[in-house]
């Protein structure tokens, strides 16, 4: 077995060093009321503008809002920072009513001189939108998210009425439009703070140094240690109980549960299956579990040969025991997954029948395909826990031994989390452990963001760079009906072209769970893999 580290990996010396120093924020911060969160992974940045894991967007969720928020727990949108809204008949404009007297944050950096308005929300949609914005460019940002929801395409004017009234005009129909401005890429920054900035020749500093209005201030990041936030005392939606927060990241779930077993963290992502009981029978721990909002998948890069061969995907569909990768690696906490969006969600395929696991059948496919003695290639895996994958590295050992049994030979690949990421979505991967959580509790959100043409570009999310026109057509043409009914059938044939085609192999829907120590109070789980510490206390 062959495992390549393409860049370095978290060390133990690095991890016990993490421990350590999370562990001095730790003892010194209860009459503090400082909340300890042991973070799966390094965020990539703190600007949910231009992030698309749920480890970046759960870093910056303490420091903003958008117009509109999902209710937590659910997928149901309600008011935000926008007090109101009103859509035409046609499903083509939208009048937007903000929230009065929003304050930002102050920083060292930063004293605002006035409450969020149009202006706020102008600047932080059209620096996504517009190429020839002044931030449009800086720190890189590439606004994967924006893109590959299609919004270029979809805005059609933005215009400012007054100071707490703004009009979007869309190009077309979009039934998901508001569940998509509720999602974090749509957060709203300050137009203020970026003049200021812009001004003084240091604009990167808006996505280094955020400012939002969310309920707490940013106070600091130290990579591959912490970030760290304190409270907002003029949060417009209530002062919070907690005075300061930390994302102590800690890439090994056996060490985040240490440090919560020894109070130095209060809330952990992603416990092992494994180590569930021994939460369980803590009594100062708490589990928290619920069916995940989910898929784990295997990509197959349709870009590079053999992978181009419908018979070769089919072959790997065949050749992989899904039911034993979740007993083995997965603890059993999952379900096999055959449809790219989980079960739990409107328009799924119950119909659809999954390829059957069958080596024989898979070897006289790959013999077809004209490999009748297999190849070579590579198989990436992350190095970090997911919601929807516990333990890449074992479910890549067990797909790697299933994939020798038919000739396969596959080298293990890994790289830091970040840059594991930007590989993929650069393209440079031939097989590679993927997923996805949910958003914001729509199909498209799975069928489209993950599979459609346009998040097949160099950037985007669809990582196997799968463009079936047929396809594309019906995930386009669901968008625009706000007939669910009719959505459904567009969605459910969708999922018949995917299966046909098999650019993934789609391997679980997995049990999410997280863990907590007994004295933390209000944290509870959430269907869209969002950590929201909003109302969260420390008992005595």
């Amino acid at each position: 077995m062959q495992i390549i580290a393409r860049r370095p990996a978290i060390t133990l010396l690095t991890s016990i060093a993490i421990l350590g120093l999370a562990g001095m924020a730790g003892s010194a911060v209860a009459g503090a009321r400082t909340l300890v969160f042991c973070s799966e992974g390094n965020p990539e940045a703190l600007n949910p503008q231009i992030v698309t894991t749920t480890t970046g967007l759960n870093a910056a969720r303490p420091m903003f809002n958008q117009l509109i928020e999902f209710e937590p727990g659910s997928t149901r949108i309600r008011p935000a920072l926008a007090r109101s809204w009103e859509v035409s008949a046609d499903g083509t404009e939208y009048l937007i009513r903000l929230r009065d007297g929003v304050q930002f944050h102050t920083t060292d950096i930063f004293m605002p001189t006035r409450a969020m308005n149009a202006d706020d929300v102008l600047f932080s949609l059209e620096r996504q939108w517009k190429e020839d914005h002044p931030f449009h460019n800086v720190s890189e940002a590439s606004y994967a998210y924006f893109k590959d929801m299609g919004m270029p395409d979809l805005l059609e004017t933005i215009e400012k009425v007054d100071d707490l009234t703004l009009k979007i005009n869309l190009t077309r129909p979009e039934a998901p439009f508001l569940a998509n401005l509720a999602m974090p890429f749509n957060s709203i920054l300050s137009a203020e703070y970026a003049a200021q900035l812009l001004a003084a020749g240091t604009p990167e500093l808006l996505d280094e140094k955020p400012v939002g209005t969310g309920p707490f201030i940013f106070d600091g990041v130290q990579k591959d240690v912490a970030v760290r936030y304190r409270v907002f005392p003029d949060y417009w939606d209530g002062r919070q109980p907690i005075e300061r927060l930390v994302f102590s990241v800690t890439p090994n779930p056996a060490v985040r549960l240490t440090k919560m077993k020894a109070g130095e963290c209060h809330v952990m992502a992603f416990p092992n299956p494994s180590d569930t009981k021994t939460i369980v029978d803590d009594p100062n721990l708490r589990l928290l579990q619920q069916e995940g909002f989910n898929i784990g998948y295997l990509s197959l890069n349709i870009a590079k040969p053999p992978f181009d061969d419908i018979r070769v995907r089919r072959a790997i569909n065949m050749a992989i025991d899904k039911e034993a990768v979740i007993e083995g690696a997965y603890g059993g906490a999952g379900v096999v997954a055959k449809n790219p969006i989980p079960p739990t969600l409107w328009s799924y395929n119950e119909a659809i029948e999954d390829y059957p696991y069958d080596p024989l059948a898979a070897q006289r496919l790959l013999a077809e395909a004209g490999f009748p003695n297999g190849f070579e290639t590579d198989l990436w895996y992350m190095p970090v826990s997911r919601p929807y994958n516990p333990d890449a590295k074992r479910v890549a050992e067990m797909i790697q031994a299933d994939l020798a049994e038919i000739g396969i030979r596959a080298n293990l690949v890994t790289e830091e989390w970040s840059d594991y990421r930007d590989s993929l979505q650069n393209g440079e991967h031939t097989m590679a452990l993927y997923g996805w959580t949910g958003d914001n509790g729509d199909p498209d959100n799975f069928l489209n963001v993950l599979l459609g043409c346009t998040a097949a570009r160099m950037g985007g999310n669809n990582v196997s760079r799968w463009c079936n026109a047929e396809y594309d057509d019906l995930v386009t043409r669901a968008k625009l009906s706000y007939d669910q009914s009719v959505r459904e059938a567009l969605y459910r044939k969708a999922q018949e072209i995917f299966k046909r085609d098999a650019p993934w192999v789609p391997i679980a829907h997995s049990v999410v769970f997280m863990g907590t120590r007994d004295e933390v109070d209000g944290f509870r789980m959430d269907p869209l893999g969002r950590h929201a510490f909003d109302n969260v206390r420390l008992t005595d």
